[in-house]
């Protein structure tokens, strides 16, 4: 990679980190960069904001993509291929490293997160609950049908990653499970 690419790799972690990106993978060509964060960074992302790539610089993407002008240096230098793979992951400071590992478990549907089965009911599990592989955790509403999001780990609910009634997209963590 070029001084000018690296620079742009640098903003876009960043930016990545800014909005509470957890994993990011960017492929062009022979090159592949694959970014991922902690667990940790993605519970700070319970707000819900619009898709990151809409709003990111468009210079930097470009860069990225190769599809901006090359800096001058860049220009007169020779091109060299690019390395076949290049895999970075963004490691903590190492007291977060000391953090346990907690599993997410994902919205496998873009929809509309809900707690509990029916308005003013007990949602189906709390802070602090102990869950079994398919036990029902929360429901997804997609076009008009409730879908019943099932725990694909046992262990016990550490944090709710969103808030009720928040939309959803396909992927976005929604609990944090310490398993047993």
């Amino acid at each position: 990679m070029n001084p000018e690419e690296i620079k742009a790799l640098k903003e876009l972690i960043e930016f990545l980190q800014e909005k509470k990106i957890g994993e990011f993978r960017l492929e062009r060509g022979e090159l592949k960069v694959e970014l991922k964060f902690e667990a940790a960074m993605i519970a700070a992302a319970a707000q819900n904001a619009p898709h990151p790539a809409q709003q990111m610089d468009p210079l930097l993407l470009a860069r990225l993509l190769g599809g901006g002008a090359p800096a001058p240096a860049a220009a007169a230098a020779p091109a060299s291929p690019a390395p076949p793979v290049h895999e970075l992951t963004a490691q903590p400071a190492a007291a977060e490293a000391a953090e346990e590992v907690l599993h997410t478990v994902k919205s496998p549907i873009v929809g509309t997160f809900y707690e509990s089965p029916s308005p003013g009911s007990a949602a189906f599990v709390k802070i602090g609950d102990m869950v079994e592989v398919a036990q029902p955790i929360c429901i997804v509403e997609a076009m008009k049908l409730m879908n019943e999001i099932e725990s694909d780990v046992a262990g016990e609910i550490v944090k709710r990653l969103v808030q009720n009634g928040q939309p959803v997209e396909y992927g976005q963590p929604l609990f944090a499970v310490r398993v047993r």
